[in-house]
């Protein structure tokens, strides 16, 4: 199958934020978003995106999270009319999963907002191991002619400043359990999930933005597995192809300089074997696409 994985949207509403809302966590959100975020990520980038992959007709979207910037109901609205009218997939080809700017809130948590929004995008062929994650039931699984896509939850709600994922204790037991599924081993494991399955070495930087449970993450799996993952807004790929490879796309709608950072989009090639080919499209700034292969980096240690 040809997957397509793309990232941290980052889409604004279209409505004026209203003051009562931009309280607690999302006051320093707002604040980078209106002098920061919001000069270099545009949601013109995210339509051509959406675009070009319709015209590639590519067989499965992977979206891995933030897709939002303060998880408001405007946000969402405008990314499922992105998805719906640019994208034009009928949700049985695209899956999502959700990032930390998607809980942003334990109101938005708590009011599950994400599950409201793209509760199609999450449908499971495994509907019965599920845990009611506050974004959905997680893990879905979606089986196609030999590959398993399985779709995590890492996010969560985390102090200001902070961005670090969890998946817990209930999702990993949920996992196991779905790994050991006949179905499943009989495929090749494509996992979905926002935050990377590899820390940074900085204890610092793992504890402020890493996934906090990653090595327990890793140890769920006893086959070798890809698993994608945004929230660097870095193209990258660490792990080893014989156990666990992560491939970490880019802000879909991030307009850098520099070609590893700048928005687009990964395509892989993959059959019940493993990965076959993998490659990026980067967005140009004349709106084309440009085609280079994924970078790679040492595996860390966490």
């Amino acid at each position: 199958m040809l997957l397509a994985h793309l990232s941290d949207l980052h889409v604004r509403g279209d409505e004026p934020i209203p003051w009562g809302r931009l309280l607690g966590k999302r006051a320093t959100g707002y604040v980078n978003l209106r002098y920061r975020r919001g000069s270099t990520h545009k949601k013109w980038a995210v339509q051509a995106l959406a675009r070009e992959l319709q015209r590639l007709q590519v067989d499965h979207v992977a979206i891995t999270g933030d897709l939002s910037n303060l998880a408001l109901e405007d946000e969402f609205a405008a990314v499922a009319a992105l998805l719906r009218d640019d994208l034009g997939l009928p949700p049985a080809r695209v899956s999502i999963v959700p990032g930390n700017h998607d809980l942003y809130t334990r109101g938005s948590m708590i009011k599950r907002r994400f599950a409201h929004y793209f509760g199609p995008y999450l449908a499971s062929d495994l509907p019965g191991v599920a845990i009611d994650h506050p974004a959905g039931p997680f893990p879905f699984v979606r089986l196609f002619e030999g590959v398993a896509l399985l779709g995590l939850a890492s996010a969560t709600p985390s102090p200001p400043l902070c961005a670090y994922g969890l998946l817990g204790a209930a999702q990993r037991a949920a996992l196991q359990r779905v790994l050991l599924d006949r179905q499943v081993r009989e495929r090749f494991v494509v996992g979905l999930l926002h935050h990377p399955p590899f820390n940074p070495p900085s204890p610092l930087k793992t504890l402020r933005n890493g996934l906090h449970d990653a090595r327990e993450l890793r140890a769920c799996f006893q086959q070798p597995a890809l698993l994608l993952h945004g929230h660097l807004h870095h193209r990258v790929v660490q792990g080893d192809p014989a156990s666990i490879l992560s491939c970490g796309a880019t802000s879909a709608s991030l307009l850098d300089e520099r070609p590893d950072h700048r928005a687009g989009f990964n395509l892989y090639e993959i059959d019940r074997s493993g990965l076959r080919s993998s490659r990026a499209l980067v967005l140009t700034p004349d709106g084309a696409f440009r085609e280079q292969p994924l970078p790679s980096s040492l595996t860390p240690a966490a």
